[in-house]
């Protein structure tokens, strides 16, 4: 008999295993199966865990197979090739998109009910290809998206401001990728508009421009590459968005998170899935947001759905 919460995630590389990790020191899951196709590896870091829980809340964290998913209240999809040198894009979404084709059908099998979060990258784009293969409804699916990056930015902006982060709030659009987008007309900082805030708060007395405001953009899009750049994978920050999206599943906490799901008219656009605010909870995707956003910000959104659907044009899903 099922005594708790249970996550299974499906992947035990750098990603899938320090979800794991992170997931099982917060203790929101009773139950962690980790199943990768090699089997050894998510037998070890599962292992490697477990030996650690005497030191935090009790969790059964084991290795398993597709089976072994049955009664999972949240899957989390890792699974995925890395960029190899001279591979674009669109082949690595091709392969990616392949090994989703397979391995969904497994998985789904077990557990038709769970909330599926999706890490594997290009994560619009697996999302897509998730809900395109797969019985499960819109709203069990959802991707990791910008989340992240707009954790990026509100670390960047409170840096820049010099207060703690959480008197920040602000969002990326769009793609999880080159094509996001920030909305400046809704970022707020200490519960003001950013221009209120920098007229009539801020030290700087409104001297930064539309050149930091480019730079604060680009250190937020770039900020995974360097992280890539400087120690060869990015896995902490990506395993901490992911806790954060299952604790407001697990939790049924009906937050507003910038997650990658599939739009219907959202601003004009549709058939495709990029990030947006949607409202989280128990059942997964239980509303969209739609703050009003200025006519240049529409353009750049639109832009992003775009190269997305470029994307998605060439692929076979």
């Amino acid at each position: 008999m099922k005594k708790g919460k249970k996550i299974t995630i499906l992947g035990a590389g750098n990603v899938g295993a320090t979800i794991a990790y992170t997931l099982a020191l917060d203790g929101m899951a009773s139950e962690i199966v980790l199943i990768d196709i090699n089997e050894e590896k998510a037998h070890g870091e599962a292992l490697d865990i477990l030996q650690g829980t005497p030191f935090c809340a009790p969790v059964d964290i084991h290795s398993g197979c597709y089976e072994d998913a049955v009664d999972s209240d949240v899957v989390v999809v890792t699974v995925g090739l890395a960029r190899k040198p001279g591979q674009t894009r669109i082949d690595l979404a091709q392969a990616n998109v392949d090994i989703i084709k397979s391995v969904m059908p497994q998985i789904t099998r077990f557990a038709p009910d769970a909330v599926y979060v999706v890490v594997s990258n290009p994560v619009d784009i697996i999302t897509y290809a998730i809900l395109k293969c797969s019985n499960l409804s819109e709203r069990q699916v959802l991707g990791s998206g910008t989340l992240l990056d707009s954790a990026r930015l509100r670390s960047r902006l409170a840096t820049h401001v010099g207060l703690n982060s959480k008197n920040v709030h602000a969002y990326v659009f769009g793609e999880h990728g080159d094509t996001s987008m920030i909305p400046w007309s809704l970022t707020t900082i200490a519960g003001m508009e950013m221009t209120k805030y920098c007229t009539y708060i801020c030290d700087k007395h409104n001297t930064c421009g539309k050149e930091e405001l480019k730079e604060i953009e680009d250190d937020v899009r770039t900020a995974g590459a360097k992280v890539i750049a400087l120690k060869g994978a990015t896995f902490y920050a990506i395993a901490l968005t992911v806790r954060r999206i299952c604790e407001a599943i697990i939790r049924d906490t009906d937050s507003v998170m910038t997650v990658s799901a599939m739009i219907h008219n959202q601003y004009g656009i549709n058939d495709v899935c990029l990030s947006l605010p949607f409202v989280v909870g128990a059942q997964g995707i239980s509303r969209t947001l739609i703050p009003p956003i200025t006519e240049a910000e529409e353009a750049l959104l639109h832009k992003s759905a775009d190269a997305l659907k470029d994307v998605i044009s060439q692929l076979n899903i």
